[in-house]
Formats: C-alpha cells, sequence, structure tokens
C-alpha cells in the first residue's frame, strides 16, 4: 500500500487523497495499486456510500510518474495501472471528484468516470497521450465523444491542449467551478447528500445510468490497453520520453524520413 495516498472513512464517505506533493501527486504503480484496491473494496463494504477523490489543495494530479513508468513500464492486464482503470469503470459506489491546479493526463480522464466533479478556478486539464508516443486511456476515446462531441476530443486528445476548469464545465465535463478555498467544501457537501440517500435507490440509479455504456467502457479500456502497450514500446515514445527526461523538444520528423 502507497503512503502517498492517504484513506479515511468517515459517515459513510470514502476519503481518498493523493498525497505527494513534492512531485505534484505524481501517480506510480504503488498509488495505482492502492486506489484500485480501495476502489474494489469500498464496493463490497456495505458501510461506505459513497467516495471522495481529491488531491493536495493546490494539486490534484501531473498525471503518471513519467521515471517510475520508464524504469518498469507496466505489462498486462495486472498492471496496478489498467487494475486501477478496470476498478473505475466496474465502480459501484457514487464517485465524487474535488480537484484543483493541475488535473494531467489520468487526472483529467478518470473524471469520465465520476458521478460528479467540483473543479476549483486555478485547475488546468489536459491529456497528452499523443505528444508523448501513446494513445488515449481510461475508455476516453469512448467516453470524450460523449460527454463532449468530436470538435472537443480531437482538440484535446489530438493535440493534447491545455484547457481551463471553466472550459470544461461549459463543455458539460465537469460540475462546477469554485474558489480554491471552496471546491473540496462543496464536493463534501454533495458527497454527504449522496450518503444520506437511500443506498439501494442510488445504487439502482446509477447502474441503470451507466448500464447503456458498461460494455462498451470495458472493452475500450482493453483495446487501449493493448495499443498503449504497443505505443510505450513505439520508437516515438522512446523519443518522447528520453526528450522529456533531456528537458528537450522531442523529434518525430526523424521518424517520417525512415
Amino acid at each position: 500500500m502507497s503512503n502517498h495516498i492517504l484513506q479515511h472513512i468517515e459517515s459513510g464517505i470514502l476519503k481518498l487523497q493523493l498525497n505527494r506533493p513534492e512531485k505534484k501527486n505524481a501517480l506510480t504503480h504503488a498509488m495505482y495499486a492502492t486506489l484500485a484496491h480501495a476502489l474494489n473494496s469500498a464496493n463490497s463494504d456495505s458501510s461506505i456510500r459513497a467516495i471522495y477523490l481529491t488531491g493536495t489543495k493546490d494539486i490534484f494530479t501531473a498525471g503518471n510518474d513519467i521515471s517510475d513508468f520508464a524504469s518498469n513500464p507496466p505489462k498486462g492486464k495486472e498492471a496496478s495501472v489498467i487494475q486501477f482503470l478496470t476498478s473505475l469503470a466496474k465502480l459501484t459506489k457514487p464517485l465524487i471528484v474535488a480537484a484543483n491546479g493541475p488535473a494531467v493526463g489520468v487526472g483529467t480522464t478518470l473524471m469520465l468516470h465520476s458521478d460528479f466533479v467540483i473543479l476549483g478556478t486555478e485547475t488546468y486539464l489536459q491529456m497528452p497521450f499523443v505528444s508523448l508516443g501513446l494513445c488515449p486511456e481510461a475508455a476516453s476515446s469512448y467516453l470524450l465523444p460523449l460527454h463532449v462531441g468530436y470538435p472537443k476530443t480531437a482538440e484535446w486528445l489530438l493535440l493534447g491542449n491545455r484547457f481551463t476548469a471553466q472550459e470544461a464545465k461549459e463543455a458539460r465535463l465537469i460540475n462546477e467551478v469554485l474558489p480554491a478555498d471552496q471546491y473540496q467544501k462543496r464536493a463534501l457537501e454533495i458527497a454527504t447528500q449522496i450518503s444520506e440517500l437511500p443506498t439501494a435507490a442510488v445504487a439502482a440509479s446509477r447502474a441503470l445510468i451507466k448500464s447503456h455504456h458498461h460494455s462498451a467502457v470495458l472493452n475500450t479500456i482493453d483495446s487501449e490497453c493493448e495499443i498503449f502497450y504497443e505505443r510505450l514500446n513505439s520508437p516515438e515514445a522512446k523519443e518522447a520520453f528520453s526528450a522529456f527526461f533531456q528537458k528537450r523538444k522531442p523529434d518525430f520528423q526523424q521518424f517520417n524520413e525512415q
């Protein structure tokens, strides 16, 4: 279990906090494993009626820890990151996300599986998979067009453009945008409200809402996973990672000349 994930159950709410601010809450294999275990355990714990996920006040997550992934690339469906993504798709309890500051990569795509997302005004979101020589994950290639349509999907997934909390709200990706001293409080208010509703009725309603796309989401996660692993070993990804560590602009044109 990672000590960079704080866990606490209070009044029927499982509170999860990414707590690695010195690395901008970048996610490691160990952190993914802890999150996956927490979500899977919550499914079978009748005392948990809602899940609240947040980062530190000014940082949600910078996405994957590139050093951790480069030194130990994930392999197969048993990889902790895939276990986490699958646990999101199979979650039976309402998930409320509160984020501020960077929400990069999976920091954005996990919102597609959330029931409520409250962002601080300082949030910026980004899915820079293509610029890293990779491909979308977390079923974002399927879910994002459903949420925001193709034009924004192309802008955010293909170009990897950074966008603001307000843009996310206008595109109907998230629920609310509030100042940094209010967004976590508001998300907890929603979690509390959910936890006080009839548990079985909430579960049944949530399952009905998500049932139309459940199989497609799981299948897309599997498909993305296969391509993602192929891309990890591609010359483009290796060049992107090398450029990242060397703090230079990657040169992808060299592969077009071969």
